[in-house]
């Protein structure tokens, strides 16, 4: 009989649950709110009853399963199955994740960072067409991303592999959360976004609802800002033309390093779709190296909110 797997996306606000196919077909899935009280504490145990129950719930025994993967904030040790330093779930100190996951589940459990799991689960079933060679970028509060080169991730000597968000993209530029400036992450993220918004609005002098819009201190997001361009605002021109610079020069500087086949653009602003893209693309070309700019692709992702789930479930296929 076919098994199955189970996939978890744990993060900061929601923790999403999925029973897959071997093959990576989505049959149920569920989630719940992050309790991140006392220091995280809750959240392993709730995974473990959650799953426990909906076990019970759906009538299936743990045999069933080949296993449970995850992605996660924070930073990760694969073979200790442990997390550190994944603040927005409040996790400070080091997490025995896999042996609590295993030893109240019965099941064999493996984890990896969030942005290389959607990576994976884009790769697999979405945008990266199962090929060996697949760049993922993930636009949301931040900017993550996962490398996949010869159909491995890229995790690098600490686990610090595809850290594309921390890109310099502009030397010198806006001060990073992680003390350099000019991350990438500060220009194409929901946040940089409306930074660069204010700067420009400051500036500008013609007229914009944009500019009316931050004069008058309403709130501006990052989706506003994508909805006024549609609608030839020229100052929300102006952003998305520079957000899109530094974002096919990122695009541009990971091609040139790694040859994808496909690069894959996810996360909540990618929801900006084709308008975005073809603004990445026309940088990307400027920027690419020859070879590289006729065969790597740009792609927007495909799976949603599900890459995280179908990824980590594909973390589980190593107990195969």
């Amino acid at each position: 009989m076919a098994k199955k797997l189970i996939g978890v996306d744990l993060g900061g606000t929601t923790i999403k649950f999925a029973i897959l196919t071997e093959n990576g077909e989505i049959q149920q899935k569920w989630s719940l709110r992050t309790n991140i009280l006392d220091e995280g504490s809750h959240i392993v145990p709730d995974i473990i009853d959650s799953i426990n129950h909906h076990l019970d719930l759906y009538k299936m025994d743990r045999d069933q399963f080949v296993g449970i993967g995850m992605g996660t904030p924070g930073t990760i040790d694969r073979d200790k199955g442990t997390v550190v330093g994944a603040y927005n779930l409040n996790w400070k100190t080091t997490q025995n994740v896999k042996e609590q996951i295993e030893e109240g589940t019965g099941m064999k459990f493996a984890l990896d960072n969030d942005a290389n799991v959607a990576a994976l689960g884009e790769r697999w079933k979405g945008a990266g067409n199962e090929g060996d060679d697949v760049a993922f970028i993930t636009l949301g509060t931040g900017v993550g991303g996962g490398l996949i080169s010869n159909g491995r991730l890229v995790h690098g000597m600490v686990g610090a592999g595809g850290e594309v968000g921390h890109m310099i993209v502009k030397p010198n530029g806006y001060l990073c959360t992680c003390g350099n400036r000019g991350c990438l992450e500060q220009y194409a993220s929901a946040t940089g976004i409306v930074h660069i918004a204010q700067d420009k609005a400051e500036e500008y002098e013609g007229d914009s609802r944009l500019k009316a819009m931050i004069d008058n201190g309403d709130e501006i997001t990052a989706k506003i800002v994508f909805d006024l361009a549609k609608q030839n605002d020229y100052l929300a021109n102006t952003v998305v033309d520079e957000v899109a610079f530094y974002l096919g020069l990122a695009a541009a500087n990971l091609s040139n390093a790694l040859n994808p086949e496909y690069l894959v653009i996810g996360g909540g602003v990618s929801a900006a779709g084709d308008f975005l893209l073809k603004r990445v693309n026309e940088n990307f070309k400027k920027f690419a190296f020859p070879t590289v700019r006729t065969s790597t692709q740009l792609k927007l992702a495909e799976l949603g909110n599900d890459a995280g789930v179908i990824g980590a479930a594909s973390l589980a296929r190593q107990f195969m």
